[in-house]
């Protein structure tokens, strides 16, 4: 077995080496800045999208939010007209029942104010006779001692016998005088009696009788908002305003049971007043026959012939 020595000379390698460790580290930095970049890339890529995703986000749940601004403006503006509307509705209605409780207290108020007039007038006409007696016999009344007193004159025996003549005279008169009065007084009673016989009927005697009495109904639109307003009028020469009264309320508690029916031709009678009225007129021809024109061609319904 043989030994060879060899020497190497190990600098060319050990210098190749280092060349390469230099270029490895240069590679490594090469490869670091890379990285470095590609992250700072991809944060700003990233940073770029969510700056759009949340850009986007805000935009449409804005637009979300703007439509549903937009919605509910409009639900609000037409609850709005409805509000309004129902409010001069409200005070439309509210109008009609100051002016029907107007109307009613008025109408009340006069009705009471006639009852406390008449009732004033009877018991002014109750207390008369009671009153004028008093006045005209108070002061006889008061006066009676010295009316009755006697005198006797004492100066002359003479005239004695014709004074007591006179005083009983005096006496035979007044006592004629009362006499009269009272039988005047009965005579005024009978009379009175009679009178309220007359006037005043026996319950045995009433019988049950039902009178038809004409009522005008009249029913009209007098707004925009349909609001009605009713009319009601009676023949007011042979009824009292009790009566009135009555019969007013009655029709209007009944208002609602009561059908119009249409009318298939004008009444000879509203034709007649309508006539009447529009010839009365003092408007010219062409007003006078543009109503007339209106008139003839007017659908109306009529409650003739209703009862209640």
């Amino acid at each position: 077995m043989a030994y060879i020595d060899c020497v190497v000379d190990t600098n060319p390698m050990a210098q190749e080496i280092h060349s390469v460790s230099n270029h490895i580290k240069g590679t490594t930095t090469a490869v670091v800045a890379m990285q470095t970049a590609v992250v700072l890339a991809e944060k700003k890529a990233a940073d770029h999208v969510c700056d759009n995703v949340n850009k986007g986000f805000y935009t449409l749940i804005r637009s979300q939010i703007s439509q549903k601004i937009a919605k509910l403006q409009s639900d609000v503006d037409s609850h709005l007209m409805q509000l309004n509307a129902q409010k001069k509705q409200l005070l439309a209605i509210r109008g009609r029942m100051e002016r029907d409780y107007n109307m009613i207290s008025s109408r009340y108020l006069k009705l009471f104010n006639g009852l406390n007039q008449n009732l004033k007038q009877r018991i002014f006409e109750l207390d008369k006779p009671t009153v004028d007696f008093a006045v005209k016999e108070l002061e006889k009344v008061s006066n009676r001692t010295k009316y009755l007193t006697a005198t006797v004159p004492v100066s002359q025996l003479e005239s004695l016998a014709a004074s007591q003549k006179i005083i009983a005279s005096n006496v035979k008169f007044r006592g004629l005088r009362v006499i009269n009065s009272m039988t005047n007084f009965l005579a005024d009673m009978s009379e009175q009696k009679k009178l309220t016989d007359r006037i005043l009927l026996e319950k045995g005697n009433v019988e049950n009788s039902t009178l038809s009495v004409p009522v005008v109904i009249s029913e009209c639109n007098f707004d925009k908002f349909d609001s009605k307003n009713i009319d009601i009028q009676l023949n007011n020469a042979q009824l009292s305003k009790q009566t009135q009264s009555t019969i007013k309320n009655t029709v209007n508690s009944n208002i609602e049971n009561i059908e119009w029916q249409p009318s298939k031709e004008i009444d000879k009678e509203v034709k007649s007043e309508f006539s009447k009225y529009l010839s009365n007129s003092g408007s010219s021809q062409r007003v006078k026959d543009m109503a007339n024109k209106l008139f003839m061609a007017n659908n109306f319904q009529t409650l003739k012939n209703e009862q209640l």
